[in-house]
């Protein structure tokens, strides 16, 4: 091999491996960001990437805005501070997507519902229909559009009305449990 040919070999080699590098630090920081959102985010690999790389970009900017351009990995400090700056900015595109692209909320109990629309996910929630799974159920929580059947609907009602002949709910509450129940 020829010296020049060893140094396009070794060029492309850094090359490379700085790109699996971006890849790889663009996917720690897009699935730390996923993981501090409550409820399931199912999305490509390459979503996930994206999220992290925008995140990074994002938290970037803001500390070389901070710091100075030549001052951003200064510190360990600052570094750190990068890096959190990095994950928070990926945590709010991800909070954007959800709102946005999902329509679904950020917090309480439609938060851990599996979402309807995104990349991926009819083509996911599909997959997951042929191995016998309903995606509407994945999180262990009842949909919130799902209704009791009328045989457990009676059973609430007879279970109500024997705490209540027990003594153990008043009139009050009894009542209140009631509007509950025909509510669904």
């Amino acid at each position: 091999m020829g010296k020049d040919a060893a140094s396009a070999a070794a060029d492309f080699v850094t090359v490379l491996g700085a790109l699996l590098s971006i890849v790889l630090s663009a996917f720690l920081i897009g699935a730390l960001a996923r993981f501090a959102l409550p409820g399931p985010d199912p999305m490509p690999l390459w979503l996930t990437v994206l999220l992290g790389i925008g995140g990074s970009l994002v938290g970037g900017g803001i500390a070389t805005a901070l710091y100075g351009r030549s001052h951003v990995f200064d510190s360990s400090s600052h570094a750190f501070v990068t890096l959190l700056l990095e994950i928070s900015a990926a945590i709010v595109l991800l909070a954007l997507y959800r709102r946005y692209v999902q329509r679904r909320p950020l917090s309480g109990a439609g938060a851990y519902d599996f979402p309807t629309r995104g990349f991926g996910i009819q083509r996911m929630r599909a997959r997951l229909r042929q191995l016998g799974v309903d995606p509407d159920r994945l999180t262990g929580r009842e949909n919130s559009s799902s209704q009791p059947s009328p045989d457990e609907q009676a059973n609430e009602f007879e279970k109500l009305r024997e705490r209540h002949d027990n003594g153990e709910l008043s009139d009050e509450e009894y009542e209140r449990a009631r509007e509950r129940l025909r509510r669904y």
